[in-house]
Parts: C-alpha cells; sequence; structure tokens
C-alpha cells in the first residue's frame, strides 16, 4: 500500500480526480492518508472530509518563519506514515531543506507541456493566458518530481492538448484539467505505487 499526503491550495479537482480513481479501483494499493493545504477556506480540505481523510490547515502565516512552517508540515506528513507526496495546485514555494529531506518523494502536475511556460510566475490562469498569447497550437499537463527549482525536477508523465480556435483561458484551463492532469496524475501514483518509475541522471524511467 502506498501512503500519499496531498499538499493543495484551492478547489482540489485533482485531489478529487485521484480520490475518484482510488474508489473506481483504477488505483489500487493506494491510500491519501492526509491533505494539508495553506488556505483555511480551500474546498480541497471539504473534498477530503467528504471522504473520511484526514485533512488540515497549515498556514504560513501562523508560523513567524519559513523553518518552522517547514519543519511542522513535514513532521505531519511523516505522522501520518506518508511515502509519496503530491503537489496538486500547491501554492507555497517549498524550502530547499524540505525538498531534500523527500527527494524522490515529491511529485507535482502543472498545466503545460513542460518546459513550456512553467517557472517561476507561472501557474493557474496565467499559464493559459501565455499559452493563447504565444499561439502555440498545442499544450497540455506535465507530471515530474520536484527538485529545488521551479518545474525543473524529472518529468514521469505528458499529455498533449490541442488549443481550439476559440479558446479562453478559462476554456482552455478546464479542457486542461479534464483531457490531461485528471488523467495522468492518477497514472503517475499508479505507476509509482508499482515501482516501476526510476529516476537515473536526472531523467525518469518507466519500467
Amino acid at each position: 500500500m502506498l501512503n500519499i499526503t496531498v499538499l493543495v491550495s484551492g478547489g482540489g479537482t485533482n485531489l478529487q480526480a485521484v480520490i475518484d480513481a482510488i474508489e473506481n479501483g483504477t488505483l489500487k494499493d493506494v491510500r491519501i492518508v492526509k491533505v494539508i493545504s495553506n488556505k483555511e477556506d480551500a474546498y480541497a480540505l471539504q473534498r477530503a472530509r467528504q471522504h473520511g481523510i484526514d485533512a488540515e490547515c497549515i498556514s504560513p502565516k501562523n508560523f513567524t518563519d519559513r523553518s518552522g512552517y517547514f519543519e511542522t508540515m513535514s513532521r505531519k506528513i511523516e505522522e501520518a506514515d506518508t511515502q509519496l507526496i503530491v503537489l496538486a495546485g500547491f501554492l507555497v514555494v517549498l524550502s530547499g531543506d524540505f525538498v531534500k529531506k523527500w527527494t524522490g518523494k515529491i511529485i507535482n502536475i502543472h498545466p503545460s507541456l513542460i518546459p513550456a511556460f512553467c517557472g517561476d510566475g507561472f501557474y493557474g490562469l496565467k499559464v493559459h493566458e501565455n499559452a493563447l498569447k504565444r499561439g502555440v497550437k498545442v499544450t497540455g499537463a506535465t507530471v515530474h518530481f520536484v527538485d529545488e527549482g521551479t518545474d525543473t525536477g524529472p518529468i514521469i508523465l505528458q499529455k498533449a492538448v490541442e488549443i481550439e480556435e476559440d479558446d479562453t483561458p478559462v476554456t482552455l484551463q478546464k479542457r486542461v484539467m479534464e483531457q490531461a492532469e485528471w488523467i495522468i496524475l492518477p497514472k503517475a501514483i499508479d505507476l509509482i505505487s508499482k515501482g516501476r518509475v526510476f529516476i537515473k541522471d536526472k531523467r525518469t524511467y518507466i519500467e
């Protein structure tokens, strides 16, 4: 059984995709042991509790420094017997010490085909606004391991989504979620749970 903790800042649609995959049997031998949000009013917390999952808010605002915040969050994650941390729309930049402690055990879902439209400042609708402004014909989503950079960790899975002529950032965001994010995030977790994902020379290999 792979125990995962999901970190999220907003509505939790990707969290819901993972919950659904577990409940419908697509994801076997995987259990969400904890959901943590940096925002008390994040709907993701309600989603988790509705499915009997332990959920709590740990806000940086309640700590005098970042080290205390990340030490507390790491302790809570450890206490839940977590084996994999899933960032599902978590808008807090992780500290270097936190990433080092959990190296190879943190994955993130990003709403573009990395290395396009990623890095500092690229999150939420901003990603899709920039994709449309640039006029690309294809976008998509990426699941990757987290390292100390921003969206620079080894890529696990990607899925392309075609851009339509009348797309707006909102319609594109919705379609990328439905056609890519909600598909490849559970799939990546499944591959990791089965021990099929390996990192070598900053690249991932799937057996």
